[in-house]
């Protein structure tokens, strides 16, 4: 599933095609992906000015002139393609500009989806009410997520993939933050010291940073929309290298909680 960084990646290059732009086309050509489609975005869109791009955890979010901001995930296999030559099978959504420039919302698996809300109500949508604080945001600092810790005697791990801690991290900057930080997966929320909090917000800033420089990571189906994959991969400390030596010659370990892979090396993270 594309995480933040991928999510940035993706909006950045929507950014490029659609900021600024009159819509001409809304064309919705499915009733539904993970849930049914507004019956009414193509009247809120077409004919409606792009006035910015933005992202809320793993979601994007397209803001026009009418006050309406279109709101898309990607699930686990979508993603924008730009200008295509021709529109195919999975092609779910598609928007065109008055310059003549088309987007298409490819998503073979259907596990994305898109809704339209008022501008003034992005903060109470359904999927963002419950949302912590962003962790590229100042405000996602050492004392707050130090005070979200207290008393959570679930893996740290865990208390990171909620959404309610902190929005929009996934399993793959976790693992390679909890990496950086030197704290085990498995240690209790509540026993991490605001110290090594610290190292953590430290940790998480800095990969995701990094990830979005590279453009992101490919992992199956994810590319940005022009096509280019993302190149964070090369990069992983710990993701995906179960067996392989860590940096200080001990192996990658991976277990797996909750039906998720969890990469760590036993002997740098404590």
């Amino acid at each position: 599933m594309p995480e933040l960084p991928e999510v940035e990646t993706t909006v950045a290059g929507l950014r490029a095609v659609l900021d600024g732009e009159v819509i001409v086309r809304a064309e919705p050509r499915r009733a539904d992906l993970r849930w049914p489609i507004p019956v009414d975005i193509r009247q809120r869109l077409t004919g409606a000015r792009v006035t910015g791009l933005g992202r809320r955890a793993k979601y994007g979010l397209i803001h026009t002139d009418r006050d309406d901001t279109l709101i898309f995930h990607l699930g686990m296999s979508g993603r924008w393609r730009v200008d295509p030559v021709e529109i195919e099978k999975h092609d779910h959504f598609i928007l065109e500009t008055g310059s003549g420039r088309l987007v298409a919302l490819n998503d073979h698996r259907r596990f994305g989806s898109l809704d339209i809300v008022r501008r003034d109500e992005i903060d109470t949508f359904r999927h963002f009410v419950t949302m912590g604080p962003e962790p590229l945001d100042d405000a996602f600092d050492a004392k707050v997520l130090h005070a979200a810790l207290k008393g959570r005697k679930a893996p740290i791990k865990a208390m990171l993939l909620n959404q309610s801690i902190v929005a929009g991290l996934g399993n793959i900057y976790v693992c390679e933050a909890l990496h950086m930080a030197g704290i085990s997966p498995v240690t209790a929320a509540t026993a991490v010291s605001r110290p090594r909090v610290e190292r953590l917000v430290v940790a998480i800033k800095d990969v995701l940073a990094a990830a979005i420089k590279a453009g992101g990571s490919t992992l199956r189906d994810f590319a940005a929309p022009d096509g280019e994959l993302g190149y964070f991969a090369k990069d992983w400390l710990v993701y995906g290298r179960e067996g392989e030596s860590c940096h200080c010659s001990a192996i990658v370990q991976r277990r797996v909680d909750s039906g998720r892979s969890t990469f760590y090396c036993p002997k740098c993270q404590r």
